[in-house]
């Protein structure tokens, strides 16, 4: 991949990074306020549920953030846009669609059909 290129998506990715963790940091400020302040058990039994939807999305968020990192891991290391299945350059379209991916779309397409067959 060519290194103008290579650096477009190194700060994509770490605009990403800066978003996700902004985000995770007004969560945590959020959470800190008391329930007290609604002394209704329905309005405090619907502040919970939409705290609890909302510690659902941080967390996939906190799992895209860890591959994030991986992939500015691999940018820096050099094998960024690179399958590890088959060692084959990984599309710029899927790279695009999918900045944070391991696999070529070939490699994918395999590994989701062999999961479909085992039933996972």
């Amino acid at each position: 991949m060519e290194p103008e290129r290579l650096a477009q998506f190194k700060e994509a990715l770490e605009e990403r990074l800066r978003e996700l963790l902004g985000e995770a940091d007004k969560t945590v400020t959020g959470m800190a306020d008391a329930l007290d302040s609604f002394p209704d058990p329905t309005d405090r039994a619907s502040l919970e549920t939409d705290r609890n939807f909302m510690l659902r999305i941080r967390d996939r968020e906190r799992k895209l953030i860890s591959k994030i990192k991986e992939a500015l891991e691999r940018i820096e290391d050099g094998t960024y846009g690179i399958c590890e299945v088959c060692g084959e350059p990984i599309g710029e379209k899927r790279l695009l669609a999918r900045p944070v991916t391991t696999l070529c779309i070939e490699c994918k397409a395999h590994q989701e059909k062999l999961e479909r067959l085992r039933g996972s």
